[in-house]
């Protein structure tokens, strides 16, 4: 190939090339769509993981699949022409709205479940004496927990910042585009122009280009962002709903620790009235010292469990005070004032139950509200499926006569410029769009589905438990109260050994043990029926 020397360029062409030069720095190449190399963190994660990226909080909106990022933005700046015939009128980025490529999927960041924990039974139990103890009259209640969780969680604040965000793209989506201001001169000689060197007259414009937006592409952005904010709204009110049920499995913790401690304590106290009779036996002679260290044993293992329910218990209001964001100290002097045992209200129908949940859960309102957002999208997809012409008005232009000793012109102009759209119509983000629809519709009804069994099952628990606690009220603890009693009274007499003593204490505690467990499931299944209804219906 024959080298080419600067001396073999016209002297024409070489103050060009170097401008080409100095500016070919500052250019950046466009690479063709689906050829953009994602941008990946260096923790080899997604860009909507990432901190501070913008995504939100609250996860995918229901019904926001159907447009791609970037498009509640107002139009992207086109590049438009003077008037004339002498240079192309083609703007830059034309024709071309599904750049911006596919929605991300994100993952769902409501809050997470806290796991319920019942007190392990580590030693014997008894019925104490007397009702529950509420607790202190200026303890925590339950509607108190609530409140300072609206209040205070930390959490539910950085959500509820999703909402003015939500505001924000509304603001962004209301933005016109601004008009161009454009400048140029032309015919710039680079030797006079004379007679024997026609040509020219160099010419002075000055230019402005106004988009029209024609198909209401910024009013359908507006109204897709509003449905948007909307959508927020509710995944807010369902964060909620989920942090309040985490309130509600906390707080019977709390509860259910403490009656565990009272009938730990009633155990210890049974015990050692137990080991008094004993030495009294043992002294006439009706039991053996063996059997007096079989009831020590008995004993200390009573002591060793209720020391082992006094520190979960205080786990327990250490857990719930860190769940309402209290200090340290704040939650170790914590005191809840509530019952396991309280009276259930008469509920409505279980069809009546599910029909309130079907209008109230905020999920579920989230997702219809999603239709409404997908189908306003459809119609953004729909408005931009033609481009905004470009209105270009030249008020100046000034021609310059003087190298042919005439008088200089003024002159004004005006253009259009008009993309036709023969190839992109927006086919493919339209069927996007119609699908998304689509899609939210099959997730509201899977969602109804869902609901709807979320609240029978939670209606049955709650009345099978609530069946079971009647029984063991009414049958269960009599029986096995009246079977210790007559046991102890036996064995005081000399009637009975300490061994069927021992035995009968055994099923009592298998029978105080049960009653425990099953009087904490109803209290918890009438809270969670409380979160599947998404209302307060049950204290």
């Amino acid at each position: 190939m024959a080298r080419l020397s600067a001396a073999a360029y016209p002297a024409r062409w070489l103050a060009p090339s170097v401008v080409l030069l100095l500016f070919a720095g500052r250019c950046s190449a466009q690479l063709t769509q689906g050829h953009v190399p994602p941008t990946v963190p260096a923790h080899g994660g997604t860009i909507s993981d990432s901190p501070g990226s913008g995504a939100s909080l609250l996860g995918p909106a229901p019904g926001s699949g159907g447009m791609p990022p970037g498009f509640l933005q107002h139009e992207p700046t086109r590049l438009g022409g003077r008037a004339g015939p002498s240079v192309p009128r083609v703007p830059s980025n034309l024709g071309r709205p599904g750049d911006a490529g596919p929605t991300p999927a994100q993952a769902l960041r409501l809050p997470a479940a806290l796991p319920s924990t019942t007190p392990a039974v580590a030693g014997p139990l008894a019925i104490p004496e007397g009702r529950e103890a509420e607790g202190p009259p200026d303890g925590l209640t339950l509607d108190l927990a609530i409140e300072l969780l609206l209040r205070q969680s930390i959490d539910l604040q950085a959500l509820q910042l999703e909402i003015p965000k939500a505001q924000a793209d509304i603001l962004t989506a209301s933005l016109r585009t601004n008009p161009l201001l454009y400048a140029d001169s032309q015919l710039i000689p680079y030797q006079r122009y004379s007679n024997s060197r026609p040509g020219g007259p160099t010419q002075y414009d000055l230019n402005i280009t106004f988009p029209v937006d024609l198909t209401g592409k910024r009013q359908a952005r507006i109204d897709s962002a509003s449905r948007a904010r909307r959508v927020v709204e509710a995944q807010f009110q369902d964060a909620v709903r989920l942090q309040i049920d985490n309130v509600y499995t906390a707080f019977v913790d709390a509860l259910a620790a403490r009656e565990t401690l009272r009938f730990a304590r009633a155990s210890v106290e049974g015990l050692q009235q137990l080991v008094g009779v004993t030495n009294q036996l043992l002294e006439q002679g009706l039991v053996t010292q063996a059997d007096l260290e079989r009831v020590a044993v008995q004993l200390d293992a009573a002591l060793i469990a209720q020391e082992e329910f006094e520190e979960a218990e205080r786990e327990a209001r250490r857990a719930l005070g860190l769940l309402l964001h209290l200090d340290q100290d704040e939650a170790e002097q914590l005191q809840v004032r509530g019952a396991l045992r309280i009276e259930i209200p008469e509920l409505p129908p279980q069809e009546a139950l599910v029909a309130e949940a079907l209008r109230t859960r905020p999920d579920l309102a989230a997702f219809r509200l999603g239709v409404g957002r997908a189908a306003a999208d459809l119609r953004l997809a729909e408005a931009s499926r033609f481009e905004n012409p470009f209105l270009l008005v030249q008020p100046y232009t000034f021609q310059d006569n003087a190298p042919f000793d005439r008088r200089s012109a003024h002159s004004w102009a005006v253009g259009v410029t008009v993309p036709l759209p023969l190839f992109n119509r927006n086919q493919g983000q339209i069927q996007r769009a119609r699908l998304t629809v689509s899609q939210t519709q099959l997730q509201v009804e899977e969602l109804e589905r869902r609901v709807q069994a979320e609240v029978q099952r939670e209606e049955r628990a709650l009345a099978v438990a609530r069946a079971a606690v009647d029984r063991l009220e009414s049958s269960s603890l009599p029986r096995a109260e009246r079977t210790l009693r007559t046991s102890r009274e036996r064995l005081a007499a000399g009637e009975e050994d300490l061994i069927a003593y021992l035995a009968a204490l055994r099923d009592y505690n298998d029978v105080v043990r049960l009653y425990r467990d099953t009087l904490i499931r109803r209290r918890r299944a009438m809270l969670r029926l409380n979160t599947a209804m998404g209302l307060r219906l049950l204290p």
